[in-house]
Order: C-alpha cells, then sequence, then structure tokens
C-alpha cells in the first residue's frame, strides 16, 4: 500500500488526522455542557437549541461549509474580527478545516454523551445535592464518571466523523495540496485523474481501517458504558 501512496497521499492522511484531532478536542468540552443541559434541564428555548446542535445532520454540507464562509470568511463577521484584532484567518487554511470538522461532527457526540446522562439515575445526584454538594461538584464527582465511557465513545464517533467530513470542508477551506486537502478531497481530487486508481485504493483503505478501528472501538465503549451504569 506503501507504494501506491505518494508524499501528497501522505500529507494529506496527517493532515487529516490533524483535523479529526484538533476538531474532538475542542468541541468535546462544549458537547459534554450543551449535552447535560440538554439532558437535566428546562429552559425556554430548549427545543430550538436541541434543533440548532441538530441541524448540520440534516442539512446538506455544503450549505454548512457556505455558511461558514459568510460567518468565518474574511468579510464574515467572525472572521474579518479574527482577522483585524488577534491576526487569525482560518478561511482556507487547516484550522478551518478543523471548525468545519467539529461542527459537522458535532451533534453526534452530544447525542452520545445526552444518552449517557440519561441513563444515569437522577436520584444518585439528588442524594450528592442532600449532602451540600454544589452543581458543579455533583456534575465531577458523581456524573461525569458515570458517563465517562460514553464521553470516550463521543470522542471516539467525533473523531470518525471528523476523519471523513468532505462537504463542509471542501467548501470552506477548498482542497489545496499540504494545506487543506484532507483524505475525502485527496480522493475525490485523484478520481479526476486518469491512473490514479492505486493511490485512490490506497487511501480508501486507509479511511475504512481508520473508520472501522474508530466505529469497533466506539461501540466496545458503549458496552462497557451500559455494564458500569447497569452495575
Amino acid at each position: 500500500m506503501t507504494d501506491w501512496l505518494g508524499p501528497q497521499e501522505w500529507a494529506a492522511i496527517r493532515l487529516s488526522l490533524r483535523v479529526a484531532v484538533v476538531a474532538t478536542i475542542c468541541a468535546l468540552p462544549l458537547a459534554i455542557w450543551v449535552a447535560h443541559l440538554l439532558a437535566r434541564k428546562r429552559f425556554p428555548g430548549r427545543q430550538l437549541l436541541n434543533g440548532i446542535v441538530h441541524l448540520p445532520l440534516v442539512l446538506p454540507p455544503v450549505v454548512t461549509g457556505y455558511l461558514l464562509l459568510v460567518v468565518f470568511g474574511q468579510q464574515g463577521p467572525i472572521g474579518a474580527l479574527l482577522s483585524e484584532h488577534f491576526g487569525i484567518t482560518v478561511a482556507f487554511r487547516w484550522t478551518g478545516a478543523a471548525l468545519a470538522a467539529a461542527i459537522m461532527a458535532f451533534p453526534l457526540m452530544v447525542r452520545s454523551i445526552r444518552i449517557g446522562i440519561e441513563a444515569v439515575d437522577p436520584g444518585l445526584e439528588a442524594a450528592a445535592a442532600t449532602l451540600g454538594a454544589s452543581r458543579a461538584r455533583i456534575f465531577m464527582t458523581v456524573t461525569l464518571p458515570l458517563v465517562f465511557p460514553a464521553v470516550l465513545a463521543a470522542a471516539v464517533l467525533g473523531f470518525a466523523k471528523a476523519l471523513g467530513e468532505f462537504g463542509a470542508t471542501i467548501t470552506f477551506v477548498a482542497a489545496i495540496p499540504g494545506q487543506t486537502q484532507t483524505i475525502p478531497s485527496a480522493i475525490y481530487g485523484l478520481l479526476q485523474v486518469p491512473g490514479s486508481e492505486p493511490a485512490v485504493l490506497g487511501l480508501v483503505t486507509v479511511s475504512v481501517i481508520l473508520a472501522m478501528g474508530a466505529l469497533l472501538l466506539s461501540e466496545w465503549l458503549a458496552r462497557h458504558m451500559a455494564r458500569k451504569v447497569g452495575a
């Protein structure tokens, strides 16, 4: 397989792993907070928040990428602010690919963690509250340890989704070799070039191995979570 892949393909693999890791690490804390909010709190606008969180799952990825370009592009409200005051540009950069991947993976992460939190007996949290523990301490010492396998499963699932993200990424950051070209965009580009089948097959094989490994790990963590919560 190594003979099928050239420097450009290996660069795409390394960039995909980098984008997926950064996207997962950045999105996970917010996903935990939003999942806890949706699972345990009742407040005005809860259904609206739930809809916004899950919007990337139902919107065409190209639409999500276009909206990112409008908001985070050089002329967008947040993009211009970041560029003028902090010198940060995300459009057509690998950081933009990480942002797009994080947004596309976010709903799956929230959903997985929320299921884990809803499976925890609220009586355990109530008992801790009667002993005078603050909400933050209850979450850190009771809820989070019980849902930790679900958090890990969500992280793995989010990583797998970020690794395979294509539509929003190519719309927001294009596919610049060595800069923003990830595995999916590299495969798409190679498919337009006659005689590149070996490289395509190599990238597809790497993509399947990484995705299958992540899904198997996520499934194992989910079963571990079920045993732990049911114990």
